[in-house]
């Protein structure tokens, strides 16, 4: 089975749950910038945890359909319609052949995952079929998608009605909003900023940048000041780790974060909200941290995905 791509204004890019492994290497993970919805995706069309989607952000995405299939798209931020009617999101939808699949940005999000039962189906890279857009590979390519492009899907086990109009529960579902309060674990270099600037990271707004991307949302806001002019030797980087320049402006690290940096990071999100920030839409939400203890965050995290597979059948 195939999609193919009629037109693309956004940023359409190939992701499966990551590149795991290869950080020693230099080499990011990539993968889903809201993990939670990637993995409801394909939850709703019975795809293994790790099969790859095609992740939609910053503008409008057209698809047809070559072949029958069952296909669900979950997240924020677009409008759904299917042939000629209008869909809601975190459903799945029988498609047949011919019929176009059409994403319209709205602005109450950043990202969806359109999952396909079966699974996207392209050349995998160091384990992996997510796109890494700066080092070009994995995906389709190593690139964004593009007009004329035919995305090969596996064949699905279930193309009958079971997996079809299914839908995610509400109440399972993250909180998105445009003016979010998120989680962080404080350090691991707190103790390099002034008394007075962790206090302005706990009790500012932030915005998001305009020049944020896959790699980090840029934030703008009251600047962090340092103890002193003290410079790190590089260091191991995780995603949600907040590095702060010596502008004093927060980057937070996302999907497509570097494996390493020299920046002193004040504080990391706590995964389970980190599909809420990077839902947040640039130079519109205002976001607000705040201090929250490990073993809550993993407690957190823990509710969040206890409920990721459910599904109601329609």
């Amino acid at each position: 089975m195939s999609l193919e791509v009629i037109d693309v204004s956004g940023l359409a890019t190939i992701q499966d749950a990551g590149r795991k492994g290869w950080k020693r290497f230099g080499v990011p993970m990539s993968g889903p910038m809201d993990a939670f919805a990637f993995h409801a995706a394909n939850t709703l069309v019975g795809n293994p945890a790790e099969c790859a989607t095609i992740e939609i952000g910053l503008g409008d995405v057209i698809f047809q359909a070559m072949q029958d299939c069952i296909i669900a798209v979950v997240g924020a931020g677009y409008k759904l319609s299917v042939y000629v009617w209008d869909f809601s999101l975190w459903s799945s939808f029988f498609v047949r052949a011919g019929w176009k699949i059409s994403f319209n940005k709205t602005e109450d999000g950043m990202w969806v995952y359109l999952a396909v039962s079966g699974g996207v189906q392209t050349q995998p890279v160091l384990g992996s079929r997510s796109t890494y857009l700066r080092g070009g590979f994995g995906g389709f390519k190593g690139r964004r998608l593009q007009a004329g492009d035919v995305i090969k899907t596996g064949n699905s086990l279930h193309l009958g009605s079971e997996l079809a109009a299914r839908t995610f529960p509400e109440e399972k579902q993250p909180t998105y909003t445009q003016s979010p309060t998120i989680d962080v674990i404080m350090g691991p270099q707190t103790k390099y900023f002034t008394d007075e600037s962790v206090e302005t990271f706990l009790s500012s707004e932030y915005s998001v940048s305009l020049t944020s991307d896959r790699m980090g949302y840029r934030l703008e806001g009251p600047a962090l000041i340092y103890c002193n002019n003290t410079e790190l030797i590089s260091e191991g980087m995780t995603v949600g780790a907040i590095q702060i320049p010596s502008n004093g402006q927060p980057i937070v690290m996302m999907a497509d974060c570097p494996t390493t940096g020299g920046y002193p990071k004040i504080a990391t999100v706590a995964s389970a909200d980190l599909p809420l920030l990077a839902q947040c839409m640039p130079n519109k939400s205002r976001i607000r941290f705040r201090e929250t203890a490990v073993a809550t965050a993993q407690k957190k995290y823990r509710a969040l995905m206890s409920g990721s597979d459910k599904i109601v059948e329609e």
